[in-house]
């Protein structure tokens, strides 16, 4: 029912096939639908004739114009086909494919052991491939780093932090780790603080706890937003919030995360009538010389995930927030987080 055209590449090559490794031939499969698949989606009968190959990969090689039926290309997964219908099928690497590999970087470790490994991650540097940004992120840096990180989950990372924050990260390099990385982050055992400059005089008290679940906002998909809390989208997200320092124009706000949702300080601050300076997704303006949001992941404090250890990581935010706390006015020194 099916022939093999080329050397045949296994599924797990076509995971890991590198960015312009050309050496690895394509399979090309040719399979004819039977009595039995007559009428079927076409996504449906390729996951029955070709098992080995999950039913999102295939679908992308159609998308990707991989797939051949009576002799022309196919792009929907929806199309039906017919008993006797030849299906030519081209198992080439995706994008998603080639996102999960060795991409040697250059990163700033704070502290590393066998088991953990702290990094301070620049303003710009995406955490994980996803559409438009399928190589040259964090996790292609941790495949090359070492070698374990390609038998973890996600490399290794427990948790992001946007493309545009700058700071501290946490990754786990064995499985032990990664484990006790996750239970200790959702117990809320990991410390994480923030540093955040935002526009307008603060109001209210200096310190201030925001527990406003947050959700996708129903105007823009790409946008976050406090919601209802009888709303069934949200989750609940609770930020401390403390004034460091304040003019007419800015606020300096150390933010102590006990969640952790996407953009879960920026939607918070937001709500608080404090958009972050350069956030223009959440209201901030890109003022000061700062284009991206003014948020750095400063502070770490947690116990060792396999020995145990009392561990406190501080680090600086970097020379575009300096810059931008002299442009503001505000002034900021370590001994203020406590």
């Amino acid at each position: 029912m099916g022939g093999v055209q080329s050397r045949s590449v296994s599924a797990e090559d076509l995971e890991t096939l590198a960015a312009g490794d050309d050496v690895v031939e394509v399979e090309t499969r040719l399979c004819e639908v039977p009595a039995d698949m007559h009428g079927w989606r076409i996504d449906r009968a390729l996951a029955r004739l070709i098992p080995e190959f999950s039913r999102s990969y295939l679908q992308q090689l159609m998308a990707d114009g991989a797939v051949w039926l009576r002799g022309a290309p196919v792009h929907k997964a929806a199309a039906r086909i017919a008993v006797g219908d030849r299906l030519q099928v081209e198992l080439r690497p995706t994008q998603q494919a080639m996102a999960f590999v060795p991409q040697p970087m250059a990163l700033e470790v704070v502290f590393e052991d066998a088991d953990l490994l702290v990094i301070n991650k620049p303003a710009g540097l995406v955490v994980h491939p996803a559409a438009g940004h399928w190589s040259g992120t964090l996790l292609n840096g941790l495949l090359a780093h070492h070698a374990a990180a390609a038998s973890l989950p996600r490399a290794g990372i427990v948790h992001r932090l946007d493309k545009d924050t700058s700071g501290l990260m946490l990754v786990g390099k064995s499985r032990q780790a990664v484990e006790a990385l996750v239970r200790a982050i959702a117990a809320r055992e990991v410390n994480r603080q923030y540093l955040a400059l935002a526009h307008g005089r603060w109001q209210g008290a200096a310190e201030q706890a925001v527990d406003q679940p947050i959700g996708r906002d129903v105007h823009n998909r790409l946008r976050m937003a406090v919601v209802r809390p009888e709303s069934t989208t949200g989750k609940p997200a609770q930020t401390t919030m403390r004034l460091l320092d304040g003019t007419e124009q800015a606020c300096l706000v150390a933010c102590k995360l006990h969640t952790g949702r996407t953009h879960q300080i920026r939607v918070h601050m937001a709500w608080l009538g404090h958009p972050l300076v350069g956030d223009t997704l959440y209201g901030g303006k890109p003022l000061w010389g700062m284009a991206r949001q003014a948020l750095h992941a400063t502070r770490l404090r947690l116990l060792h995930p396999t020995q145990g250890q009392a561990l406190d990581f501080l680090i600086p935010p970097p020379a575009d927030f300096l810059q931008l706390l002299t442009e503001t006015g505000l002034h900021y020194n370590e001994s203020q987080l406590g």
